[in-house]
């Protein structure tokens, strides 16, 4: 578990920004999305998986789920989400590999670098996907498509042939996405603004970024079940369909018009790690938990946040599942989490029943700087001291430490019996930093 992060629209669509279908909105942006990006880079890392079908495991174990699937596997249906032991009957012969989010992380950077020689990456959205401004002088179509196909010659040249990136272009960053994805793998897609809305009709609901299973209902009870039908809905209907301006927004995007991106602001800091079979026994999944905490409190203290609530999340089987959350005192102490972790843990049912999956996240986030201690301090924050002086000193060393001579290098005893477990993760939103998490 990553970075959960809530958008916060706090104005409406821009008073000059009117559609025009007679205009022919130039192209603005680059989008590049890399193909199967992980069961890609496995490919290259290992000969004897090209040309088979491989699903990525975060673990390796029947009961997880293929966080990627090459190619390959996708032609048996096989997708990232696909139970393993389900994949092995789907596609018979896939290659189940373990995730290796280091190796991962590395040929995202040289794809940036690859990226870099041909045109300044404007932003990085996730592990596989980054866009790019386009000047102003290179808007034209065909010079355009030059830079495509620089790109896709630097990567396959400088990391891999194995290793794809299909790239769209169009009037605004969300239409260069959309044409990223329909001509994948390895596609290169220009979708001018001449073209709209019709160039789109080929999608399903469910390819535009923003359309959910949900949103896809609210659509269909609104008498919209294409592309061609929501393209062509009037402004009010789709505000109507998602109950405000974001229906708003998505009409203006599907005309080329190019507006504001939300503005987004951190609410959580998480990890979560689903257990193979060997460590599923409480005794077990106690250090992994508190080895997860342990990270999420150190990226806490890396972003200058403090937190005021701790959750944890177990998974049992059948599909049982508890949450509960204990508020504090603001803090960033190591120390005083893993305290209000241990209650929680000793809270949990089913004290003797194997668990499938551990998380914690830490919410309620504010700043640093801006935090202001309260001005009588309840019975907990007695009990926890949570602001102790002793306990920021003790974390600063060990953040020091561990940053100078790696995260092995000294832990806080309950985690002993988990170093080698928890391994990093990637989410679908945030990139992590190797030096806070291996």
């Amino acid at each position: 578990m990553g970075v959960h992060q809530n958008a916060l629209w706090v104005d409406p669509l821009p008073p000059l920004l009117h559609a025009d279908p007679a205009v022919d909105r130039p192209l603005t942006a680059l989008f590049i999305d890399c193909d199967s990006f992980f069961a890609s880079v496995e490919q290259h890392l290992d000969p004897t998986l090209r040309g088979r079908p491989v699903g990525v495991a975060p673990v390796m174990a029947e009961s997880s789920c293929c966080i990627a699937a090459s190619y390959e596997a996708k032609a048996f249906g096989v997708k990232t989400g696909t139970r393993i032991s389900d994949a092995r009957v789907m596609c018979p012969g896939i290659a189940i590999v373990e995730s290796k989010p280091s190796e991962y992380i590395k040929i995202h950077h040289r794809i940036i670098e690859a990226v870099e020689q041909c045109i300044h990456v404007e932003a990085v959205l996730s592990i596989d996907e980054m866009w790019a401004w386009l000047p102003y002088n290179w808007r034209e179509p065909t010079f355009v498509q030059g830079i495509g196909q620089k790109i896709q010659a630097t990567v396959e040249r400088d990391i891999s042939s194995f290793v794809k990136v299909s790239i769209g272009a169009g009037p605004n960053k969300y239409l260069a996405k959309m044409a990223s994805k329909m001509r994948k793998p390895n596609g290169l897609f220009i979708l001018e603004g001449k073209q709209l809305p019709g160039v789109l009709d080929e999608l399903k609901l469910r390819d535009l970024t923003g359309v959910g299973g949900k949103m896809e209902l609210r659509l269909h009870a609104s008498g919209i079940h294409t592309v061609a039908e929501l393209c062509r809905a009037d402004k009010q209907v789709l505000r109507g369909v998602w109950g405000g301006v974001l229906g708003d927004r998505l009409w203006h995007l599907l005309r080329g018009d190019e507006i504001p991106d939300l503005v987004s602001a951190q609410k959580s800091i998480g990890h979560s790690h689903v257990l193979p079979p060997a460590q599923r026994k409480p005794s077990d999944a106690w250090p992994i938990i508190a080895k997860l905490l342990h990270k999420a409190s150190e990226r806490l203290r890396a972003h200058g946040k403090l937190t005021g609530a701790l959750t944890m999340q177990l998974a049992y089987f059948r599909g049982v599942a508890w949450g509960p959350e204990i508020r504090l005192p603001e803090t960033d102490s190591t120390f005083t989490l893993m305290s209000a972790l241990n209650r929680l843990w000793k809270d949990r049912p089913e004290p003797q029943s194997p668990i499938l999956q551990v998380g914690v996240v830490l919410s309620r986030l504010c700043d640093r700087g801006n935090y202001t201690p309260e001005l009588f301090q309840s019975a907990i924050a007695d009990v926890m001291a949570s602001h102790d002086e002793k306990q920021q000193r003790l974390d600063a060393t060990l953040d020091k430490l561990r940053t100078r001579y790696g995260r092995s290098a000294v832990y806080f005893g309950n985690v002993h019996h988990a170093r080698d477990a928890a391994p990093m993760r990637i989410s679908f939103t945030r990139i992590p930093d190797v030096d806070l998490e291996s």
